[in-house]
């Protein structure tokens, strides 16, 4: 049997409805009915947090690992019914939603161990040294803490991994901090039904009941009001900069500022070096679009720019075919598509367009420009990312040419580089450059696709993202929910356990 939403907030281990609602627009199926968040909901659900941490934050690594398991088991045993409705209201196919939900129970139990092996409290020990002259020394301890309450914004793109239970969820709950989710709008069902499967986990883990709250926000007033609440201490988002950057204006603006983790996109710039052109132009170019228009484009790290050497038609040929051979696909919402075509259309205006890109209703096809080196630096709009399936070849003459764009393009997500041998010299003078400029460098190989692990970094110099030394995924995204604290000469019954080991 189909699952049905209720269309409820979980505020505090309760199910709340509010006076508003809004309808669901999935892209098949039936349209269901939510309550709409409101200030006095995220009011409840901040204090509810706060009330938690006291005991949640003081909850062993182990208690809190076994936590993480129960709620990776809970989301598997509702596997189906996530699959179903997820991609009714998405449009993204089953198989995409599966390998999905099995990226989120992942990084659910990466966090479960990461924490159980304890190096991410920093851990760190100055015994004292009463002799010491001119001053003794005192005993001086220190370990990473919780912050507080938490709050977290799921995204469009990613209805499972980057949402209600996903990578921001995961590692402030191992951390130690409650969290507040304010669910998506495109994919509401999708948010109710995770929550129903952290609701289970705290129950059978006998977590407080304030640990975890899902809020359905389908206004900016709902989310600005989660952000400028005086108990929330951080925020973790995936998204536009546009949202974004407003979040974080309003975080700034707080009387008690807050850091705002916000992830919100690049255009991936991939550099196609001299040699490995002449060798596989045409491999290149294929591998290229199937990034390009892998789920309809709809992916942050999207390798929306690519910067050709001289020589390229055999490139931009392939690509063309290939492009062109890509069959209309299901966009997230209805609002996506229609900002995908706009951007196509603008783009257009400052480039040679190849293919146009059409979105029909929320179907959308990939899109194809050509500028050269001169044409993209005198235009900074041909550098703002389309989300959707567009991609921008810009031509260059030499080595040169190349290390201006280099130099030119803002803070990315990722920046790749296609080469063989005999391009090292090229590439080892761009490399310095790439790593001011990205998190994450690849050679030979296609942004898309961001392994979980302990090494990967998902985050950027703005405005890919807003804090450059933050990651939101691996288990360095821990550190952004958690604060140094230094114990002085603290008796052994006072210490934290973490800490008298």
């Amino acid at each position: 049997m189909s699952y049905v939403p209720h269309g409820m907030h979980l505020i505090g281990g309760d199910w709340a409805g509010s006076g508003a609602s809004f309808l669901s627009a999935p892209a098949r199926g039936a349209a269901h009915r939510f309550a709409s968040g409101t200030a006095r909901l995220v009011d409840k659900a901040a204090r509810a947090a706060e009330a938690a941490f006291a005991d949640y934050s003081q909850t062993s690594r182990a208690d809190r690992a076994a936590f993480l398991e129960a709620i990776a088991d809970a989301i598997e045993a509702r596997a189906e019914a996530i699959t179903e409705i997820g991609s009714q209201e998405t449009g993204l196919p089953a198989a995409r939603l599966q390998g999905e939900r099995g990226r989120t129970t992942g990084q659910l139990r990466l966090f479960a161990r990461h924490i159980l092996a304890g190096d991410y409290l920093d851990r760190r020990h100055d015994p004292a040294l009463p002799d010491r002259q001119p001053l003794p020394r005192p005993d001086l301890r220190m370990m990473q803490r919780p912050i507080g309450p938490v709050a977290v914004f799921g995204a469009s793109n990613f209805p499972l991994a980057f949402s209600t239970a996903g990578g921001d969820t995961a590692s402030a709950l191992a951390a130690g901090c409650p969290v507040v989710v304010k669910g998506h709008p495109a994919h509401p069902g999708t948010s109710e039904l995770v929550t129903e499967a952290v609701l289970a986990a705290i129950h059978a883990t006998g977590m407080p009941a304030g640990t975890f709250s899902m809020i359905h926000g389908d206004t900016h007033e709902t989310g600005a009001a989660l952000v400028t609440h005086p108990l929330i201490r951080a925020v973790g988002f995936t998204g536009s900069l546009r949202g974004g950057k407003a979040l974080f204006d309003l975080c700034a603006a707080r009387a008690e500022p807050i850091p705002f983790f916000g992830e919100l996109g690049s255009v991936n710039p991939v550099f196609v070096l001299p040699a490995a052109l002449a060798a596989r132009a045409t491999a290149m170019a294929q591998g290229w679009a199937a990034s390009l228009t892998m789920g309809a484009g709809q992916f942050c790290t999207n390798p929306g720019v690519l910067v050709l050497s001289e020589g390229g038609d055999d490139f931009i040929a392939a690509a063309r075919a290939a492009l062109e051979q890509v069959a209309p696909q299901v966009m997230l919402t209805d609002g996506i598509a229609a900002a995908y075509g706009s951007g196509a259309d603008q783009m257009a205006a400052g480039a040679q367009c190849l293919i146009t890109g059409v979105a029909e209703g929320r179907n959308a096809r990939p899109a194809l420009m050509q500028t050269d080196t001169a044409g993209f630096l005198a235009n900074p709009a041909l550098a703002h990312e389309v989300f959707g399936p567009l991609g921008l070849i810009v031509t260059t003459r030499d080595a040169a040419d190349r290390a201006a764009l280099a130099a030119a393009f803002e803070g990315q997500l990722t920046a790749t580089l296609q080469m063989d041998e005999a391009d090292t010299a090229e590439a080892r003078a761009l490399l310095p450059v790439l790593e001011r400029k990205a998190g994450r460098i690849l050679v030979n190989g296609w942004p898309t696709g961001v392994e979980v692990a302990d090494a990967m970094v998902h985050g950027g110099p703005y405005p890919a993202s807003t804090n450059f030394g933050a990651t939101s995924v691996g288990t360095l995204a821990i550190r952004r929910w958690l604060r140094p604290v230094c114990y002085q000469n603290l008796p052994a019954a006072l210490l934290p356990p973490d800490l008298a080991a």
